[in-house]
């Protein structure tokens, strides 16, 4: 089903609900707009983080602490 088709089937739905339902299904797109947005944001972050060079320095540092270090091993 094309998308112009979908939205005129959702449309002419809508036309036929109360008030109150309406309201509802309103509601509900805000809610699903936010979490898309929230998702959008949340991989740009994590796209970010990880193309970011702000650790680098880490690579070049050796290890500060060995197997020789521990008091005890566990198995």
């Amino acid at each position: 089903m094309s998308r112009e088709i979908l939205l005129k089937k959702t449309v002419d739905n809508l036309v036929k609900l109360p008030n109150q339902k309406l309201m509802e299904v309103s509601d509900f797109t805000e809610f699903l707009l936010n979490r898309l947005d929230d998702n959008l944001v949340t991989d740009a972050i994590q796209k970010l983080a990880s193309e970011s060079k702000s650790f680098n320095f880490l690579e070049s540092e050796g290890e500060l602490y060995s197997k020789a270090d521990l008091k005890e091993i566990y198995r």
